[in-house]
């Protein structure tokens, strides 16, 4: 058991087609063969993260959440138990860390940005993460899904 909540988060490989080397929680694309997002989101845990759907106790699902490329993603929250054993697919996954949940929680590590590209102005959340000797930066939709959850726990 850890002694506080953590968000599990995992870094996306240089060589992805979209947003590599980013941030972001484990999940990915809806196949056919999903029965709805909760699925989606504990299949591709698994094949990410080889994380066991016994080990996965689902609490819900939050609002859609909408990105500025284009996609439409419906966050999952879930528990994860003790005794799990990651085995990160090294092909989609270049590392896999947590981030105590209180830390995400304090408004002062959610920070605005804001850039102007062709004339349209972009805004974004972050959420640098220094963890030992590296910079964890969190940002873009993996942020603004925990800006999301943070409003819900606070409402």
């Amino acid at each position: 058991m850890r002694p506080s909540p953590t968000v599990l988060l995992t870094e996306r490989t240089l060589h992805l087609p979209t947003h590599s080397g980013q941030i972001a929680f484990p999940g990915g694309k809806a196949e056919d063969s999903d029965a709805d997002a909760t699925a989606t989101a504990l299949r591709e845990t698994w094949e990410e993260l080889a994380l066991a759907p016994s080990f996965i106790e689902v609490l819900g699902v939050m609002p859609h959440y909408c990105t500025g490329s284009g996609f439409i993603i419906t966050p999952v929250v879930a528990l994860v138990q003790p005794g799990f054993v990651l085995q990160p697919d090294h092909n989609e996954v270049a590392d896999v860390f947590e981030v105590p949940l209180a830390w995400l929680m304090n408004p002062a590590h959610h920070q605005r940005h804001a850039v102007v590209h062709e004339g349209v102005e972009r805004e974004w959340f972050a959420m640098p993460y220094q963890q030992a000797d590296r910079l964890r930066f969190i940002w873009g939709a993996t942020a603004g899904m925990l800006r999301n959850f943070y409003r819900l726990l606070c409402a």
